[in-house]
This record gives C-alpha cells, sequence and structure tokens, in this order.
C-alpha cells in the first residue's frame, strides 16, 4: 500500500494506492502521522490535486480502483458525468439511473464515495438548492463548489440550511 498527504485550502487530504490505481483520496480531521510511501499514482494524484486547487486543472486524469457494490458503483459512475463547475440533485441522479424512488439509495452511495473531489460527490445538492450530506463536512462542500463556479466563470449561490 502506498500513501501520500496533499495539503490542501480544506486541510490535509490522505491518497492511498495500490501498485497501480489509487484507491482513496479522503479529507484528514485529525492529527496523522505523515509516515509517505509514494509511488507514480500517489505522486501524480497529489499533483493533480493542486492544480485543481490552483484553478488549472477542471479534469482529472488518474487511474483508480471504484471498491462497491454494482449500484455504488453505477452512481460514482454518474458521478464522474457532472462537469466542473456544475451541479445536480440527488432526484437528477435517480432519474439519470431510470428510478426516482431510489432517491436515498443515490444519496447513500455518494455519501460512500472513496475518492473524494476526483469523483465529485461535493457537486450534488438537494433539490431545493441547499447543500446536504457531505462526509468532508458541509464547509468543504460550500468551498468547493464556489471554488469551482469562481474558475468556470459560473455564479454559484448556495444555502447551508
Amino acid at each position: 500500500m502506498f500513501k501520500s498527504f496533499c495539503n490542501s485550502p480544506l486541510g490535509l487530504i490522505a491518497i492511498e494506492a495500490k501498485d497501480s490505481r489509487i484507491d482513496s483520496i479522503q479529507f484528514i480531521n485529525e492529527s496523522v502521522e505523515m509516515d509517505e510511501i509514494e509511488n507514480y499514482h500517489t505522486k501524480e494524484c497529489k499533483r493533480q490535486l493542486n492544480e485543481y486547487f490552483n484553478g488549472k486543472l477542471k479534469r482529472f486524469d488518474l487511474e483508480f480502483n471504484l471498491k462497491g457494490t454494482e449500484f455504488q458503483k453505477l452512481i460514482w459512475t454518474q458521478l464522474q458525468k457532472v462537469l466542473f463547475g456544475e451541479t445536480k440533485s440527488y432526484n437528477e441522479l435517480a432519474e439519470i439511473i431510470g428510478d426516482i424512488k431510489k432517491v436515498r439509495a443515490v444519496a447513500n452511495a455518494n455519501a460512500k464515495n472513496p475518492l473524494a473531489i476526483v469523483v465529485p460527490c461535493h457537486r450534488i445538492i438537494g433539490s431545493d438548492g441547499k447543500l446536504t450530506g457531505y462526509a468532508g463536512g458541509l464547509w468543504r462542500k460550500d468551498w468547493l463548489l464556489k471554488h469551482e463556479a469562481e474558475f468556470s466563470n459560473k455564479d454559484f449561490q448556495t444555502t447551508l440550511f
């Protein structure tokens, strides 16, 4: 297992990989020993995250593993189609997969996304435009959406509650 850390405007991000693919990208909320054992994939992920935070990268080009149920993988694949600076609602995702009754399942799959930022679960909002649910914290989701709006020249107003 390879591990790297990325200092970001949102705090520390841990990146984990096996030999050939990224397995996990998660925000770290507590102090950890930053023992890094890097490989090409963790270094490239860190580089691309830094470019994203500097407003220079709008689409990630990384090799990664999506480990989850078939339904989770379906949702995570759909998340990757939501472009930089855009948002969709949980209802819209449920409609895209063909079953509006699965909106809660969509939200649960979204919450279990193992690849923060790269698989952009932060781009999914409530149908009323409010920010709901984000494993990294709503303040991070708000920041990410405003960051993307700034660099995509789109106006985005978020409502936390």
